[in-house]
């Protein structure tokens, strides 16, 4: 007679799994939601009332997911920024050691500003809203923020290294100006609705690039850079 209980045992199993997937579902689908909204009206602007609504969910059921509307802004400052790794930093890492990989990392964020000057950014509307509000939802964005900083730090410090920038560069001060690139083009792109806010922050680019370069005229604009140039996409 075959055993029975050992018969069921994996269906029971399978079927306890299944209401914890589908509330990994529910719970991304409402995260995803949340990050569409956070992008027109920010974090601040963002209510468990408002997303029950765009959901078509009970406030009670999204509550369920979060437990506060505090835990609901930092899902979403954490899936912004594992978007942004997915589109800005990892394609980046196939590109060669050194000025190339650091071009990449320049491009696919401007690409991925392009569209957030019709979008916004979190980052920099959540800087805007938690700047001098201490406090976990702050925590989140700083420590994003921070992370992708380093990341820019880096891989000049192994263009330095590579031969490719001056070996007294100071890769704090080249992140920063590059960081400030993109600061000016959402302001003058986003704010003041400049239609050549793109061209010159990648002049600028190209700047701070000859002004540390090793030798200037030995490492030129890589083709990914030719073949994306952002500034198209806001013509």
């Amino acid at each position: 007679m075959p055993d029975t209980h050992s018969q069921l045992r994996p269906r029971r199993e399978a079927d306890s799994h299944k209401p914890l997937q589908k509330g990994r579902q529910t719970k991304a689908a409402i995260v995803d939601a949340a990050l569409g909204l956070a992008t027109q009206i920010g974090l601040e602007g963002l209510s468990i009332g408002a997303l029950a609504e765009v959901m078509k969910m009970s406030k009670s059921g999204v509550f369920a997911h979060f437990g506060s509307r505090e835990e609901l802004q930092i899902s979403v400052v954490r899936e912004y920024h594992a978007r942004f790794e997915e589109e800005v930093f990892y394609p980046a890492m196939g590109a060669p050691r050194g000025l190339p990989r650091m071009r990449t990392l320049f491009d696919n964020w401007m690409k991925r500003t392009t569209v957030e000057i019709d979008s916004g950014c979190i980052y920099i509307s959540g800087a805007v809203e938690f700047d001098d509000r201490p406090g976990p939802v702050r925590d989140a964005l700083a420590s994003s923020v921070n992370t992708w900083l380093t990341a820019m730090r880096r891989a000049v410090e192994i263009a330095v290294q590579e031969g490719h920038l001056r070996a007294d560069t100071d890769a704090d001060q080249m992140a920063f100006e590059i960081h400030a690139q993109i600061l000016a083009l959402h302001y003058e792109a986003r704010f003041l609705r400049s239609p050549d806010s793109t061209r010159r922050a990648l002049r600028a680019f190209e700047g701070i690039v000859q002004r540390f370069s090793a030798a200037p005229a030995a490492i030129p604009i890589t083709q990914a850079s030719r073949k994306h140039r952002p500034d198209a996409a806001l013509r």
